[in-house]
């Protein structure tokens, strides 16, 4: 079986990535540093090992910021696009926003951590 590459950057180009094999835990999330990163109410992300991304545009690595005792959040130093999270566990967290194709099912979120900090006009009502 041969092992899916998903391919993925910022919006100038200039960090791009490469991640083999199964996205895990799809999930958005809605915590004041996610919003914060983001400029969003919320973020959709998939992890994947540190092992298996590949930082292959002219770029390199993403810069970081330190956001949290466990991790800290990536980003373009060109264009300021919001490309993930690198977490001290051998982990790289991407934001589904950034990948070159978006209707992946692998990518659905599957779970929403917290919730309960999105504003209560987040959730778009259903049509009557």
């Amino acid at each position: 079986m041969e092992t899916r590459a998903y391919l993925g950057g910022c919006l100038c180009g200039n960090i791009r990535f490469k991640a083999t094999g199964t996205p895990g835990n799809p999930h958005t999330c809605s915590c004041e540093n996610c919003q914060r990163h983001s400029g969003a109410q919320t973020l959709c992300w998939v992890e994947f090992p540190r092992d298996v991304v590949e930082w292959t545009g002219e770029g390199g690595m993403p810069a970081v910021y330190r956001s949290s005792d466990y991790s800290s959040r990536s980003f373009c130093p060109k264009c300021g696009s919001t490309l993930g999270a690198v977490d001290d566990e051998p982990v790289i967290a991407l934001v589904t926003g950034s990948f070159d194709e978006q209707d992946v099912e692998e990518l659905r979120p599957l779970s929403h951590s917290f919730e309960d900090v999105h504003p209560s006009w987040w959730k778009i009502p259903a049509a009557s």
